[in-house]
């Protein structure tokens, strides 16, 4: 498969990503409140905050969430962006993302699998989601079709092929508390038809 190693000029769209969010994490230790009421995903209040389909991504619950997803967006991105190109890259990452986001909206506000609304003693708060995973899931399902065999360390030493590394990453997060399952769910989901998509055009050039 063709590679693309990353040159300048211009700017290399992982560390643009990376720096917004860290940004904005560091924006919210000094006002927590103020950027999930403008930035977070409410599915009941979509309608009123379209951009929050958008903006949610950029938006983490704690340093240990920020973290991992960063290290694994720089570490995954840097590989997709070196196999398919920043454009197809950038077309994974954020369709992954909002159509994970679009997924979590039907769940939560369609089925009987959430609560759109939660009882609280102050009334009723709408359910909320922040974080990149469902894009960073993307980016990892598209790899799990472009190089599914290559070696991945999960803890840093147990290796394993990459697509097992996604797949049962996404199984084991989906019985967390509190985590979006539905959102991973899309973005891998748009990602494993991403990568499919970008594997056939590769085997087209060479076929010709």
């Amino acid at each position: 498969m063709r590679r693309y190693p990353y040159q300048g000029p211009g700017l290399n769209p992982i560390w643009v990503i990376m720096s917004i969010n860290l940004l904005i994490f560091i924006f919210a230790l000094v006002d927590q409140q103020w950027v999930r009421e403008l930035l977070a995903l409410k599915p009941a209040k979509v309608l009123d905050q379209p951009w929050t389909v958008i903006t949610s991504m950029f938006v983490h619950a704690g340093f240990s969430h920020i973290f991992f997803n960063m290290l694994t967006l720089y570490f995954f991105g840097t590989f997709l962006v070196n196999l398919v190109g920043d454009r197809k890259f950038q077309l994974v990452y954020f369709g992954g993302g909002l159509l994970g986001n679009i997924l979590f909206i039907l769940v939560t506000l369609f089925t009987p699998l959430r609560e759109a609304l939660i009882n609280t003693p102050s009334g009723l708060v709408p359910t909320s989601v922040v974080g990149a995973s469902g894009a960073i899931f993307a980016v990892g399902g598209a790899l799990a079709v472009l190089a599914p065999n290559t070696r991945v360390l999960i803890y840093f030493f147990i290796p394993v092929p990459l697509w097992a590394a996604v797949i049962f990453g996404f199984l084991i997060l989906s019985f967390v508390s509190g985590v979006a399952w539905d959102a991973h769910l899309g973005g891998l989901v748009f990602g494993l038809i991403a990568g499919y998509i970008f594997r056939r055009q590769q085997f087209r050039r060479v076929r010709w």
